[in-house]
């Protein structure tokens, strides 16, 4: 079992991280958030045809680069520290569950970053669905897709990502329940990898202020009751890293436990990930709370994603299935 990152994981890494810093800091999020298109479809045509990521996952054969799912980690732990706004990680899961599929064509556009899609994950609601040229509906071991069809734009927490109420469309495939299961896995793993760049960066945030906020003639983070709190939101995130390593190792060479190490992924990131962005909100003091602060963004994309593919106690209970407790 190997949960640390290689060289070759820990190039990419610095690869997009450069690409965001340059391409979408802070400001051009806020910038792209609130333009019509909620995000900027120039970054986005660069990160998905000049860096190749939709197709990071997608087999050579069928247009992708036939990467690991601990590669895509990668990847979605930096756009998620970046609060990167627009499809990418919908157009992800979007290739992960067409990847399970056998299906081609659509796929060959995501791959090759021609192609928009996203998946519906809760009744009718599906991330960027109003712009994206392709929806996907899991209907028990059937894949429906839509290319066309009402499209109604929901106002969210989250400013950074947003979501639709889409209607299902045509069959694409036929999909064994393993597969399906195993798409949804792999929903969990990808999600989780977001999370914790979420988690980071706002940990990182609160840090650094903490070394330069005076009061009453002393930095904050000389105060021993924000060292302790500082100290307990590390720890969180190295007990976040660990789980989800494990996950991400085990979607690529460990089939058999896959369905616990998503689960557990899930029921524990999730919350982790909201209570590390709520307490660095929360340290930030008042300017935490206004709008032109990036701390509340980091909080709402937190607890947008720890809902996204459902509740925390949801996981919670499906890892107590799987472990038969």
């Amino acid at each position: 079992m190997r949960l640390v990152p290689t060289p070759e994981q820990r190039e990419l890494r610095d690869a997009v991280r450069s690409f965001l810093a340059a391409a979408s800091p802070m400001p051009a999020v806020r910038r792209a958030m609130e333009s019509e298109p909620g995000h900027d479809p120039e970054v986005y045509r660069r990160l998905t045809g000049e860096l190749g990521l939709t197709g990071l996952t997608v087999p050579e054969e069928r247009g992708g680069t036939g990467a690991g799912h601990a590669e895509l980690a990668v990847v979605l732990e930096e756009t998620g520290a970046a609060l990167l706004p627009g499809p990418f990680l919908a157009t992800t899961l979007a290739a992960i569950l067409l990847t399970e599929t056998g299906e081609k064509e659509i796929l060959a556009g995501v791959a090759a970053g021609t192609t928009t899609a996203t998946v519906v994950l809760d009744g009718n609601r599906a991330l960027n669905g109003a712009e994206a040229d392709v929806v996907l509906t899991i209907d028990g071991d059937r894949v429906l897709a839509r290319t066309d069809g009402e499209r109604r734009p929901l106002r969210t927490l989250d400013p950074t990502r947003r979501q639709a109420l889409v209607e299902p469309g045509g069959e694409v495939a036929a999909v064994s329940a393993a597969g399906i299961a195993r798409a949804r896995d792999l929903f969990a793993v990808a999600v989780a990898a977001e999370q914790l760049g979420v988690l980071r960066a706002s940990l990182e945030a609160i840090v650094a202020y903490s070394r330069i906020r005076v009061a009453f003639n002393r930095v904050i983070g000389s105060y021993q009751g924000v060292k302790h709190r500082l100290a307990d939101m590390h720890c969180t995130l190295e007990q976040a890293e660990s789980i989800f390593r494990y996950a991400a190792w085990a979607a690529d060479e460990a089939p058999a436990e896959l369905p616990g190490a998503a689960a557990l992924a899930q029921a524990y990131l999730g919350r982790a990930c909201f209570e590390v962005a709520s307490g660095s909100l929360l340290l930030h003091g008042g300017i935490g709370f206004t709008w032109e602060h990036d701390a509340h963004l980091y909080y709402k994309r937190a607890k947008a994603d720890e809902v996204l593919l459902g509740p925390p106690r949801v996981h919670r209970a499906r890892l107590a299935d799987l472990l038969e407790l």
